[in-house]
């Protein structure tokens, strides 16, 4: 079969790509997955559980270093059928319509106005019916009512509306704060990921989809500026795929790496692995950008309320930082502390950055498909942005100070003299800081090739047939977390190449 598209990646936008694409039955598709399908067979454990993270056995292995002043740190991806979607907290959180409108300053045609039917498309709302859900997408969305709430969960939001903050229901509607419980795609504790929601048995039943696991993408060919296809390796047997289309959804931190190793990026990073250039186009890899977290950690009071089999996060408070966003900064009650082995009985509340100003950036240094990136985070070194986190610790702090949250639990670390002066948290903080998992922007869209890879559409520039459809592609960063917003991308520009097919 030579394919009339192959999409690199069966991670969450692969698996739109895949699905939308095939809805055209006149038309071939191949999905590469590099890691492993469980089609037909019982998922893993730590794929079905929505409850926390699964970091190692479905996982890159990639690490990072937040800053200057931390040693390096695990960077969870997904790498599965499902991606990262399989793998992560199962927040459902699309962004306020700020976050898109201006995108409209790189890409005209990404306005709130315009991306809205595309977050309606991808979603089945089980909590709500109105003018901005969608009630008959793929991923079921739904919000743990408070009957149940863990009991960190219900102080937190007691403590929140306590201090003043208003009652949210909905964090998906447009201009929503305050606290309550967040939008997740988690049904009965069993996280949703895009491969389950998206390739259903009825969708890989479909002759024209063609899904190829354990295989390890190497390059992209391109001939005289047109795709030719893609150059794969299995089981350590290398061989070429053709096709005239190859739509790129290997994820903000892979997708880059492909395209230096395919020849394609700043002359200078494309010689350094040792590739010949074939296309010049400066920004690859040049900015990452990614959400700053960080958290205050408390003990348990002997006695009280708390299980290790509590879901991690339920419920989260979404407030301005003044800066007119109505929500860019999160604080979100932690029931546990997830290791990537065990989970440790200790409670949290984290905090993240939705609107950081600092930037972080990726390097390869082998042409090797397999070698990992080098990730250059560099959180919270922004002042504006330290400031930002300062205040939400400070503000963290105030909050388990409250009733309902001081009889469950009293602050282990940092101790509460460094949490009631805040010089102290601002020492502390560059040591505390990691990253929200949301990196993006690695490959943004835009106008000018001299600051972007791709067009408005996903094309990348200069290479006919190429196509970008992930989180690489945000010019900027949404205020929230990044998995709904990258299903977006990918439902938009699998619209796109579907008119251009037919």
């Amino acid at each position: 079969m030579r394919p009339d598209v192959i999409v690199v990646g069966a991670g969450a936008c692969g698996c739109v790509m895949a699905r939308r694409l095939t809805e055209q039955r006149n038309r071939q598709t191949l999905l590469l997955e590099a890691g492993p399908d469980y089609h037909g067979r019982a998922l893993p454990a730590d794929l079905l559980d929505g409850g926390r993270n699964s970091m190692i056995t479905h996982d890159w292995g990639y690490t990072h270093k937040p800053n200057t002043r931390q040693l390096r740190f695990p960077y969870p991806r997904g790498r599965v059928v499902g991606g990262s979607s399989a793998v992560n907290t199962c927040i459902a959180l699309r962004g306020q319509p700020e976050d898109y409108d201006e995108w409209t300053s790189y890409v005209p045609s990404w306005s709130w106005s315009s991306c809205l039917p595309a977050f309606k498309r991808l979603e089945r709302d089980l909590d709500f019916d109105d003018d901005y859900h969608g009630r008959d997408g793929p991923l079921p969305l739904r919000r743990h009512p408070p009957s149940e709430w863990s009991a960190w969960q219900a102080a937190f939001v007691e403590a929140c509306l306590g201090r003043g903050f208003p009652a949210c229901d909905d964090t998906n509607r447009p201009g929503s704060h305050g606290v309550g419980p967040h939008t997740m795609n988690k049904v009965n504790g069993q996280r949703v990921s895009a491969a389950e929601a998206y390739l259903t048995p009825e969708v890989r039943a479909r002759e024209n989809l063609l899904l190829r696991a354990n295989c390890a993408i190497r390059r992209v060919l391109v001939k005289n500026a047109c795709v030719q296809g893609v150059e794969v390796e299995a089981a350590g047997v290398v061989e070429q795929l053709q096709s005239a289309r190859v739509v790129l959804c290997a994820g903000a931190l892979n997708t880059p790496g492909i395209l230096l190793r395919s020849g394609i990026g700043a002359p200078q990073d494309v010689a350094r692995i040792g590739c010949e250039l074939v296309h010049a186009l400066p920004a690859v890899g040049q900015r990452l950008l990614d959400h700053p977290g960080t958290a205050i950690f408390l003990r348990p009071r002997i006695g009280g309320p708390t299980r290790r089999t509590d879901p991690l996060i339920q419920t989260v408070l979404r407030y301005s930082s003044g800066s007119g966003h109505p929500s860019d900064i999160l604080l979100q009650p932690g029931s546990k502390l997830p290791l990537p082995r065990a989970d440790i009985p200790l409670l949290s509340v984290m905090g993240a950055i939705g609107k950081p100003r600092g930037t972080g950036s990726l390097h390869f240094v082998s042409a090797e498909p397999h070698a990992k990136p080098q990730i250059v985070s560099r959180l919270l070194e922004n002042t504006h942005d330290r400031e930002l986190a300062v205040d939400a610790m400070m503000l963290a702090y105030e909050l388990t100070q409250s009733a309902a949250m001081h009889k469950l639990a009293a602050p282990l670390w940092p101790g509460r003299r460094t949490l009631r002066n805040r010089d102290s948290v601002r020492e502390w903080i560059p040591r505390a800081c990691d990253s929200g998992y949301h990196p993006c922007g690695t490959a943004p869209m835009g106008r000018d090739p001299a600051s972007a890879v791709t067009d408005e559409r996903g094309e990348v520039f200069g290479i006919k047939g190429l196509y970008i459809a992930d989180a690489s592609l945000m010019p900027t960063i949404p205020s929230s977390n990044t998995h709904v917003p990258s299903l977006m991308v990918a439902e938009r520009i699998a619209a796109w190449l579907c008119t251009d097919l037919v």
